[in-house]
């Protein structure tokens, strides 16, 4: 498998630590953007809108992170991270719808703004996060995982890498020791890849 890529992306870095959670052998190719590669009919062919990661396995292309997530779990036939049953499949496409909406519009926003430059508007994609991690803070009151008891599922995986990453978009986490408790989970999963760290918001020096 070759995954098309940028380090700064939590998209992208979200596919690629889910590949190396499962041990899915695999090749990074990294896309220029900055140089705009990602923008060039060549790149435009693997995904018409642009964007990182992209899955190469074997001519297979797959475009969108959590598209990559689900059809990583289904060739590996991994039940373990995406449930086959009705009740376990929808557990974790609820979360994965999460991660689509508002984190992306949330904590990844915010990130947009302090590490790219964005013209988003700051104070509100703080505002979204927090009013997100109020709701998800409470639903780890009696839970280890966002969407299983007793394992991680790709839910955690679609939310590790822009809630780790928030603090870089201003975005507070210390009044959110579960959410902390449950990246520290992931991070301490076999085959953890951590998502490079930028020097920005709440982190510049």
């Amino acid at each position: 498998m070759k995954l098309y890529t940028f380090p700064l992306s939590g998209h992208a870095h979200r596919a690629e630590l889910f590949l190396s959670l499962v041990g899915a052998e695999h090749t990074l190719v990294p896309v220029a953007l900055g140089q705009g590669e990602h923008k060039q009919p060549a790149f435009l062919d693997l995904n018409i809108f642009g964007q990182v990661p992209v899955l190469d396995d074997d001519g297979t292309i797959v475009a969108d992170s959590n598209a990559i997530l689900v059809y990583v779990a289904r060739k590996l036939e991994r039940e373990d991270w995406y449930p086959t049953d009705a009740k376990g499949a929808a557990d974790v496409q609820r979360w994965l719808s999460v991660a689509a909406g508002s984190l992306a519009f949330g904590p990844a926003a915010a990130r947009l703004v302090t590490v790219f430059g964005a013209p988003l508007d700051a104070e509100s994609a703080i505002a979204r996060s927090h009013n997100l991690f109020v709701t998800v803070e409470q639903h780890l009151e009696d839970r280890t995982w966002l969407a299983s008891t007793d394992h991680p599922t790709i839910a955690d995986v679609s939310w590790f890498s822009y809630v780790d990453s928030a603090p870089e978009g201003n975005v507070d986490l210390a009044a959110y020791p579960r959410i902390r408790a449950l990246l520290q989970r992931v991070r301490e999963l076999p085959g953890f890849v951590p998502f490079q760290q930028s020097k920005a918001g709440l982190l510049a020096d």
